[in-house]
């Protein structure tokens, strides 16, 4: 399998380049409109040199870029024709959907997964871990159609790929075997699993498996946790005990973790105590109020969490954009936010969190951060989340990477 070489943790080194000012901008909390001088893809303090670009921002306000945390570009059909659905239930119901939907395509996964990816990137998006099936109905095509997507977006999106095997571990022969040559090649940067107990119904051999990948090949694990109450519970804690026994502290993260808002309060604060104190991280898609985690309480422990898009356009659901500033809009909405801090918030975990969740820098405008920024009609924070206005420009490394919706 010829790939190019997975970024790093950090997103990659500081893209050199000529030195840009951001001419007539707002960053949050800045009370009059500012130039930002960006050198070397970062914020600076320094003066702009003589020489440099010169980009009119026209009074916009300049907020962070944002980051998905969450995302299954593999699986869409975006760009193509619509795709009508047939009745489904349960996982198996919808890998049997997905099957359907990856033979009828006419488009390779690598066009597919680029148009959605770069659409993305014009709405703002400077990070995506994107999860890619691995399983015998498909090999690595997944895996290798993502990271040819990641390949062309270089210098406009980093990228962390997801080996994931959707239609299980141990329930799909073949599948820990396909896991073994993704971690071995170097394309992926996580090896994922799903619901060990309640779809693979083999949750030793499914998490012993992962997490021995995880430690052999030196790559994070990211798990779908779709199990509620107690299931989803021994499952969680099964986790922290592999995390601990193998040192894997601060790159283990467990999506979706539907079991965490039926806990008690004190059993909701004693597991994010234990998640915390090992730097495991969650993500949320913001599925449902009843799904939906409980962001803010796991936040006051320290806990990292990120946001995403999941399935967009796939033999899943018709619905989804991988616009994530409409993901924190919809954050909000299931939450009742109203308050301006509760909007705001909104956005810090679809940017912040994400970058956190990723082990990618804060692009919060301070100096030496990543210049990753988006620029926007509106009046502040708030009523944008609410708003959802147009990204006019998309800045990636300092470089402009999009304008009115297109990437440039």
């Amino acid at each position: 399998m010829r790939v190019p070489p997975a970024p790093s943790p950090s997103g990659g080194p500081a893209r050199s380049g000529p030195a840009v000012v951001f001419r007539d901008v707002r960053p949050p909390g800045a009370r009059r409109p500012v130039d930002l001088v960006v050198v070397d893809g970062r914020i600076s303090d320094a003066p702009a040199p003589a020489d440099a670009e010169v980009v009119d921002g026209g009074g916009r306000l300049a907020l962070p870029s944002l980051v998905d945390a969450h995302i299954h570009p593999d699986k869409t059909s975006w760009g193509g024709d619509w795709v009508s659905r047939s009745p489904a239930s349960g996982i198996a119901g919808y890998c049997a959907q997905d099957v359907d939907l990856f033979r009828a395509q006419d488009r390779p996964v690598g066009e597919r997964a680029y148009g959605l990816m770069a659409h993305a990137v014009t709405r703002g998006t400077r990070a995506m871990r994107a999860h890619a099936d691995v399983a015998p109905a498909y090999g690595l095509a997944g895996v290798e159609g993502v990271a040819r997507a990641r390949e062309r977006l270089a210098g406009a999106l980093d990228v962390q790929i997801v080996a994931f095997p959707q239609h299980g571990v141990v329930r799909a022969p073949g599948t820990a075997g396909l896991l073994e040559e993704a971690a071995r090649s170097g394309a992926v940067d996580l090896i994922g699993g799903i619901d060990p107990i309640g779809f693979d119904d083999a949750p030793d051999e499914q998490l012993d498996l992962v997490f021995g990948l995880a430690d052999r090949h030196g790559v994070g694990v990211d798990i779908h946790l779709h199990d509620r109450d107690e299931k989803g519970t021994r499952v969680l804690r099964a986790i922290v005990e592999r995390t601990r026994a193998l040192s894997l502290r601060g790159r283990v993260t467990v999506s979706h973790v539907f079991c965490l808002p039926f806990l008690s309060g004190p059993a909701l604060d004693a597991m994010a105590g234990e998640l915390a104190d090992l730097d495991i991280a969650l993500t949320t898609v913001a599925p449902s109020p009843a799904l939906v985690l409980p962001v803010a309480r796991l936040r006051e422990h320290g806990v990292r969490v990120g946001l995403g898009s999941d399935g967009v356009r796939d033999g899943w659901s018709p619905f989804g954009n991988a616009d994530m500033l409409h993901r924190a809009h919809l954050l909000g909405w299931i939450t009742d936010a109203r308050l301006d801090e509760e909007l705001a918030s909104c956005y810090a975990v679809g940017a912040d969190g994400g970058a956190d969740v990723m082990g990618l820098p804060h692009a919060d405008f301070a100096p030496g951060s990543p210049a990753d920024f988006v620029l926007v009609e509106g009046e502040c924070l708030p009523q944008v989340v609410v708003d959802v206005p147009p990204r006019d420009v998309v800045v990636h490394g300092g470089r402009v990477v999009a304008r009115g919706g297109e990437l440039v």
